[in-house]
């Protein structure tokens, strides 16, 4: 197979990864039933949020591996962290002496399983696609996204009509499994591949993928709006959404398709048009080729050295004040959209919504999160094709201003409005998350990305702990007594304005940023600007 076809498949490969990779985001959909058969406190639950989140503080050790293990290997290891972490679960959950340590400790592993497997997606669509990174990066990271509301499907059409498991043990062995079979059956192509492709047909097989994603998430939204009616994901349901990830696949095949009717069909002619007009192909065909091919080497030196001039790794990004307003906007705002996703689960209960109704909120939320995910691949092709560069910064400063609204808007107790903020705090913490991938590529260079993304992803576990905590302490003021459940939409009530201001001090910290990052556009001559 060529090399064009094996670069697409390598995308290919990331994508089916990272639908199953979010594993730690159905946690809402058994935190409550996890809660009663534990008896585990609010404040409990908070940190078992935050234990999976907590994962992420030895995230850099991936990124230390990425360095001298193949990149098929380090998402194994990642994908095996997680069928520990999760399938002991499953095993003894039930058993009386399998304490909450136990759980704790086994989801904080599960969770540093992610970093294994997000490094290695990462660190392959920025190698095989590096004139295209941001939009392969972009693309793959949605999928993530995704993967609340595929478990969700998976766990509606595999125990259909089961009793015999609890709710929080079918997840727990969806999650053990699931990571490992799809790295198990991507790893052959999760390598990297140096090929010099033609743009024209990297900007085909994008467009494809675009279509394909975007009709993946319209069916993922109509999903989860219908289930509130059925209450059930069908089987159907569930291969109409297996379809859809496998449908990518033609883009590799049509690859392949195409040159091969090139060799067939085309290759007698060429070589008789070759024979003839050898010199004048080489004056001007070639030549021009060699002239474009020499402007495009002399950029990526130029580029490249102007990387190495600002390329920052390890704790040296510590000492750059760019650091920390990166890292606390995002502490601030995409963070803290994971802080109230995971409490997802607790806030439907205090809202009186049936555990159904919750499982659909979830849906819901990942749903849009594969948008929000999405829509920097949408910018990032808009720009490309017309040659703009869109700051990171200043992305994620504007998706930051409605995402703080929303927060707001949870003050007010309809369900409606649950929903509505529910859609648009997933979307632009999607948004938010995907762009930070590349902002630290914009901000510290891409050499040392796999060790100084995972430094700056610390701030998940900060937050987790620190936000989750403040909520349950306020949640547990509204607990009734002799009870563990709190009840009314104050339960959230204080923490929802907490949340709302500490998401618009990111937006302005976020802006700062990017002041200090832009780059002023060069003056144009008037006979340029004519």
């Amino acid at each position: 197979m060529s090399s064009s076809s094996l670069q697409w498949l390598s995308l290919i490969a990331t994508i089916w990864l990272q639908t199953f990779n979010g594993a730690n985001t159905d946690f809402p959909v058994y935190s409550s039933e996890l809660k009663d058969l534990k008896r585990i406190s609010q404040v409990g639950i908070n940190f078992l949020a935050f234990a999976s989140d907590a994962g992420k503080l030895f995230g850099w050790l991936s990124g230390l591996a990425a360095m001298h293990l193949p990149l098929w290997l380090v998402a194994i290891v990642g994908a095996a962290l997680g069928l520990l972490g999760y399938g002991l679960q499953f095993l003894f959950l039930e058993k009386p002496h399998f304490s909450y340590p136990h759980i704790f400790l086994l989801t904080a592993l599960a969770g540093n399983g992610i970093c294994w497997i997000n490094t290695a997606c990462y660190l392959i669509c920025i190698k095989n696609f590096a004139s295209h990174s941001r939009i392969a990066v972009g693309l793959s990271t949605s999928y993530v996204g995704l993967s609340a509301k595929v478990y969700t499907v998976l766990a509606g059409a595999i125990f259909y009509r089961k009793k015999s498991l609890r709710k929080a043990k079918e997840y727990l062995l969806l999650n053990a499994a699931f990571p490992l079979l799809a790295a198990a059956i991507v790893a052959p192509f999760l390598r990297l591949i140096s090929s010099k492709n033609n743009v024209t047909r990297f900007d085909i097989g994008f467009v494809v993928m675009f279509v394909i994603t975007f009709a993946t998430g319209v069916s993922a939204i109509v999903g989860s709006i219908g289930s509130t009616s059925r209450g059930i994901f069908t089987r159907e349901y569930a291969l109409s959404l297996g379809l859809l990830l496998a449908s990518p696949l033609v883009v590799p095949l049509a690859m392949k398709l195409r040159e091969v009717m090139e060799e067939t069909w085309w290759s007698k002619k060429e070589n008789r048009v070759h024979d003839l007009t050898v010199a004048d192909d080489v004056e001007v065909g070639e030549g021009e080729d060699l002239q474009d091919q020499a402007k495009n080497d002399m950029a990526e030196e130029e580029e490249e050295e102007k990387e190495s001039e600002e390329e920052v790794g390890g704790l040296l990004i510590l000492r750059k004040v760019d650091f920390w307003l990166y890292f606390f906007s995002y502490l601030f705002s995409a963070t803290l959209g994971l802080v109230f996703l995971n409490n997802l689960g607790q806030i439907a209960e205090s809202r009186g919504l049936e555990r159904e109704e919750t499982s659909t909120l979830v849906s819901l939320s990942s749903s849009f999160g594969f948008f929000g995910r999405l829509l920097p691949f949408l910018l990032d092709y808009y720009s490309s094709k017309r040659k703009l560069m869109i700051s990171r910064p200043a992305s994620m400063a504007t998706l930051m201003a409605p995402m703080a609204g929303a927060f707001f808007v949870l003050l007010n107790p309809s369900r409606l409005c649950l929903y509505i903020s529910t859609a648009i705090i997933g979307a632009f913490t999607g948004a938010i998350t995907s762009i930070a991938v590349s902002a630290t590529t914009e901000l510290f260079g891409t050499k040392h990305f796999s060790v100084n993304h995972n430094i700056v992803v610390t701030n998940i576990p900060l937050g987790s702990f620190v936000f989750g905590y403040l909520a349950a302490l306020l949640y547990q003021r509204g607990v009734e007594e002799g009870s563990h459940v709190c009840r009314g939409a104050a339960c959230y009530g204080k923490t929802f304005i907490v949340w709302g201001a500490t998401c618009s001090l990111g937006c302005i910290l976020c802006t700062a940023l990017y002041m200090r990052t832009r780059t002023p556009k060069p003056c144009r001559s008037r006979s340029e600007q004519t």
